[in-house]
């Protein structure tokens, strides 16, 4: 493995490479095989330098090195009274790549974390340094990439004057309440995020409200029925809830309550697998009932399953490209076997129902069933090409998804 401290490394890297034989890495939280190569993994961690973050004259945006965690950029941006709009539910994880994968967090009206970026300087398969700008023609391309292009260097982010968060937990939602008022439930504050194990089919266990103080009202009494947890919870019912952000409406600032896991605990549970399929919000509540069916078997296999809107992107392999979104997401058991027989019956639900795979995390679909999903998905293999013409960062991944 390279780590690379410069963008000279990085350049020296790729011009001695040979077609697939490179591939770029960020904190490892990808469960997909996207980051795999038979050749040189080149990481990040050497860009990662908080001093290296620099804030723009108009404090409306902020460069930052492609390597660092959002918990470590977050706290840099504080400290000047910034922040960003939203972040996911781990802090851990790297901006670019983050970034790369579609990775986001929850909010009708949010969007991905990728939405967040004015440009993108990224390395090419043929050594260049490339950078686009929000506006350029293959700007958005070039956000959402997979590794596919190259190897980002840095990213400039939109930011915005700090703001406090407070977090309210609810608990046990009645399923059939939830789904006739979906829209309702999801747009109480600035984001919400719902759980459930399906060890009881008809009951949504957790709803977690976060609140911008400076714009939404007072957290709601009850949510169809569910009272606020008197306790912290985990998302993870019976798992101790330390790792968690504060809750029981008690504000603080935004870094500390938007992920629902603090940066210095391990985040989620630890040893696990994870899927997310992303559907239209018009397919939504019949792709949610179509999971349902499948209680009894998930059950086994599942630490939880969590259900977050995402606001509509144009960005080409975004999986709220197009539309708005609602991400199903299953964090799973360690056990891939298991998990990976499991997979076939969910995508033959939900696929059809137009959702899109994270593309960080376990799926099966092949480019061939991926391709209908993305209206750019042609015209985003043209740009890989464009810029590493001869595959230096094509891997078995990049082959199977996108037919590269």
């Amino acid at each position: 493995m390279a780590t690379p401290r410069d963008v000279d490394e990085v350049r020296a890297l790729v011009r001695d490479a040979r077609p697939g034989s490179v591939r770029p890495l960020g904190t490892r939280h990808s469960f997909s095989p996207i980051a795999d190569t038979r050749g040189t993994l080149v990481s990040s961690a050497g860009l990662a330098d908080p001093s290296d973050v620099v804030v723009a004259p108009d404090r409306a945006s902020a460069r930052v090195p492609a390597g660092i965690r959002y918990g470590e950029l977050a706290r840099v941006l504080h400290a000047k009274g910034l922040a960003l709009a939203n972040l996911a539910s781990l802090p851990h994880i790297s901006v670019a790549g983050a970034v790369a994968t579609g990775t986001h967090g929850s909010g009708v009206r949010n969007g991905s974390l990728a939405t967040a970026v004015r440009a993108v300087e990224f390395v090419d398969g043929t050594g260049e340094l490339v950078v686009l700008r929000r506006g350029d023609a293959a700007f958005d391309g070039a956000v959402v990439a997979l590794g596919a292009l190259g190897i980002v260097v840095a990213l400039d982010l939109d930011v915005e004057p700090g703001f406090e968060v407070a977090q309210t937990v609810y608990r046990d939602l009645p399923l059939d309440a939830l789904l006739d008022a979906f829209d309702e439930a999801t747009s109480i504050g600035y984001s919400v995020s719902l759980f459930t194990t399906w060890r009881e089919p008809d009951v949504v266990d957790q709803l977690w409200l976060k609140r911008r103080v400076d714009r939404d009202g007072e957290a709601p009494a009850s949510v169809l029925g569910a009272r606020p947890s008197p306790i912290e919870m985990h998302p993870i019912a019976g798992v101790d809830a330390a790792s968690s952000t504060p809750q029981r409406g008690v504000a603080g600032p935004w870094l500390e309550r938007l992920p629902h896991f603090r940066l210095e605990f391990t985040p989620s549970a630890g040893e696990e697998l994870q899927s997310e399929y992303l559907v239209p919000r018009a397919t939504a509540i019949e792709a949610i009932r179509a999971v349902r069916e499948l209680a009894l078997d998930l059950r086994p296999l599942l630490h939880v399953t969590e259900l977050r809107e995402i606001a509509a992107d144009g960005l080409w392999l975004s999986g709220a490209s197009g539309t708005n979104a609602v991400g199903l997401h299953f964090t799973w058991v360690a056990d891939q076997p298991a998990v990976e027989a499991m997979l076939p019956r969910l995508e033959e639900r939900l696929l059809p129902l137009g959702a899109r795979p994270h593309w960080g995390k376990v799926f099966l679909a092949d480019a061939e069933r991926l391709a209908p999903l993305y209206p750019r998905f042609d015209d985003f293999r043209a740009l890989a090409r464009t810029h590493d013409p001869d595959g230096v960062f094509v891997n078995d991944f990049l082959r199977a998804k996108l037919a590269l």
